[in-house]
């Protein structure tokens, strides 16, 4: 039986299925070849051993051994150290991988997540505050389109950095937010051809389903 444990909730709407956390550290442990199991918490009653896991009562977190982690960033670095084939061993090549996946989580993905919001929502009234936000996250895909135009992944090749982008203009597209972005939207396409994120999202949706 595998040490490493993924915990995520039992059941979540239909909605949100396909985009919960989780399936970004299913993606990272299928790309590295990791054997896993994954354990249930419930969606609607959060006691107080998940809060000791995840203090704000959100879901993944993993247990490898040990070490108890939460943060799907701090998981997907956890794993990453582990695996050549999510990290790269050189020191400059491994700073490049560690600043794209914090740029995943801090510029870009801060300015994806108020847009799915409003989209999940089906609020499309333009306030001031909305228009504001919408420029935001403009400007963080055209950075994301200038770079991603004269690249295939963000490193030398796929690394636990793509996991983390592709996964936030994965949202975005969700809801065609990457129509004017050919290049985000064919960098997408590109990760979520991969064999292991086919395999992630299967596991993910199956896992959700067979609570309904």
């Amino acid at each position: 039986m595998s040490d490493i444990v993924l915990t995520t909730f039992d059941w979540v709407p239909p909605l949100p299925r396909g985009f919960v956390r989780d399936l970004r550290i299913r993606w990272a442990l299928e790309e590295a070849g990791r054997e896993y199991r994954v354990a249930s918490v419930p969606f609607r009653d959060r006691a107080d051993a998940h809060f000791a896991h995840q203090p704000f009562g959100q879901v993944p977190w993993l247990t490898d051994g040990d070490v108890s982690i939460f943060e799907s960033g701090a998981i997907l670095l956890h794993v990453a150290s582990q695996s050549k084939t999510l990290m790269p061993e050189s020191p400059q090549a491994r700073s490049e991988i560690v600043q794209w996946l914090f740029a995943a989580l801090n510029s870009v993905e801060m300015a994806a997540l108020p847009f799915a919001i409003f989209k999940f929502s089906d609020d499309e009234e333009q306030t001031p505050g909305r228009k504001a936000l919408d420029g935001f996250l403009s400007a963080r895909l055209g950075h994301m389109e200038a770079v991603l135009a004269n690249r295939v992944w963000l490193g030398s090749g796929f690394s636990v950095a793509d996991i983390a982008m592709s996964d936030v203009l994965r949202l975005v597209d969700r809801f065609d937010g990457l129509i004017d972005y050919p290049a985000c939207r064919a960098y997408v396409a590109r990760a979520t051809d991969r064999p292991a994120f086919a395999r992630a999202y299967a596991d993910q949706m199956a896992h959700f389903a067979a609570a309904d």
